[in-house]
């Protein structure tokens, strides 16, 4: 087993984009304070320590320079560094956040031995920029503890010799159960495996001899490679140029079919299509289109293609395809009834035409807010990336149409019983309330800052149902509202 370790994998990595000198760290905020992520050898010398708050870090240091962690990236790296490992083994996982792991059974002696190997890996990636140690051994536990604590290549079926003295913390172990060893002076591997078992597994558990024992080789620890990434793209390329709206459409349609199966094996659904079509002067045209919700069925999709595609320009003929979907959402299989919910696909669809055209994040929805306060009762959300409300709060009737008040000239006792508003005249016909509604302490909002307001809905004789109120704090009469 070939372990790998990179223990300056966010910092090598940063660098290798935008270098710099001198002390150099990567920052991760944890809680409310920014820690040190990740540092190189210059800021190591400076006595800085992973881990280390950067408000200490900048103490110690002055001239220290830092970037914000990015884990997706690092994360994206490692796997990219375990696919080129995969030279020297087909079977490669992930070891934690720094580290690779990699079964060499039948294929050190293609790169002349382990030791050949291990010279070739370590030589690779320090001209590539990174700081690595690697170890092999029998078993993962214990090319795991050697490649942290110096690196090397135990002999075959000399594991127990090769770890008797690193330190009992390399055996995959926590903090505690760490902390716990040193204080009952079971500071070795070589200690560890001299002291009876039974008392060990009372005070600690089993998952300290579960260790030890995949280390030493006594307990089977199987390795299991990481699978590839699934890639939702498909590709054709024809043998003659096409020009035709037609037969473009044609095309797309078998490209669809493809791509939609291959999302239905790994259960996803599409929420954005490219489709790339190669001229034969090797320009390229693109169509892109946004989903309202994950879809995976041929038909609907190839008709959102059709405005796009006939926007291309030909030119002499298009010779490739290519389709990928390169935003996927988790899409389950779901029983469907006689109906298929008709109405929630087209609505889907109707979004997603509106989407293509106008912008998903301009295709509202209501949702109810937990506030008593008119214009705070509900909120808007992009349709596309929300769902619809199931239970909208019971209560007095709300216009059907808010917009900020307007002041108008009222006459008369409460309500009144005539007033005029945008230049026309009204009367009351009928009137009902007050409905009093007290401004929220908590927040200071100041449209609200004259105090309770009183509500009342008035039928004038002229036809409008109109929302009225007035503050008795600040006397005066507002509109806020018209009801259907």
């Amino acid at each position: 087993m070939l372990s790998v370790w990179l223990p300056r994998l966010a910092s090598d990595r940063s660098l290798r984009v935008n270098p710099c000198e001198g002390a150099f760290a990567v920052a991760h905020r944890a809680g409310n304070a920014d820690h040190l992520h990740c540092l190189n050898v210059a800021a190591e010398i400076r006595g800085l320590r992973r881990g280390m708050a950067l408000a200490d870090a900048r103490a110690l240091c002055p001239g220290l320079t830092t970037r914000p962690a990015d884990l997706p990236r690092e994360a994206a790296f490692l796997a990219a560094l375990g696919r080129w490992l995969g030279r020297y083994s087909p079977w490669v996982a992930r070891d934690g956040a720094e580290g690779l792991v990699a079964d060499l059974s039948g294929a050190a002696h293609l790169f002349g031995g382990e030791a050949a190997l291990r010279d070739d890996l370590l030589a690779r990636l320090a001209r590539a920029g990174l700081t690595a140690e690697a170890a092999i051994a029998d078993t993962l536990g214990a090319a795991h503890a050697l490649a942290r604590h110096g690196g090397g290549i135990a002999a075959p079926g000399a594991t127990q010799a090769a770890l008797a003295a690193l330190p009992s913390a390399a055996l995959r172990i926590d903090s505690e159960t760490a902390a716990g060893l040193d204080r009952l002076g079971l500071r070795s591997i070589g200690a560890l495996a001299e002291v009876p078992r039974g008392p060990l597994a009372r005070r600690f558990g089993p998952g300290l001899l579960l260790r030890l024992d995949q280390a030493l080789g006594l307990a089977p620890e199987p390795l299991s490679p990481d699978g590839a990434e699934p890639h939702f793209a498909v590709r054709l390329t024809l043998p003659e140029p096409i020009g035709l709206v037609s037969d473009v459409e044609a095309g797309l349609a078998r490209l669809l079919e493809r791509l939609c199966d291959t999302l239905a094996r790994h259960g996803r659904g599409a929420r954005r299509l490219r489709l790339g079509l190669r001229r034969v002067d090797r320009a390229e045209a693109t169509v892109d289109i946004g989903l309202a919700r994950p879809m995976r069925e041929p038909a609907r999709m190839l008709a959102l293609f059709q405005c796009g595609i006939e926007a291309v320009d030909a030119g002499f003929g298009i010779d490739r395809l290519r389709l990928s979907a390169t935003v996927t959402e988790v899409m389950p299989v779901e029983q469907l009834g006689p109906r298929h919910q008709i109405g929630e696909d087209r609505l889907a669809d109707l979004v997603t035409r509106l989407g293509n055209r106008l912008g998903f994040d301009n295709v509202l929805r209501f949702l109810p807010a937990e506030s008593h306060i008119p214009e705070k009762s509900f909120l808007t959300v992009p349709v596309a990336f929300s769902a619809p409300a199931s239970g909208w709060p019971n209560g007095p009737e709300r216009p059907l149409i808010l917009f900020p008040p307007e002041a108008i000239r009222a006459t008369g006792a409460e309500p009144p019983a005539s007033f005029r508003w945008r230049r026309m005249g009204f009367r009351t016909g009928r009137a009902t309330g007050p409905e009093r509604i007290t401004p929220e302490w908590w927040l200071d909002d100041p449209d609200w800052h004259h105090g309770l307001r009183d509500y009342w809905k008035v039928e004038t004789l002229q036809g409008r149902r109109l929302w009225l109120f007035h503050t008795p704090q600040n006397p005066g009469w507002y509109v806020q509202g018209e009801f259907a």
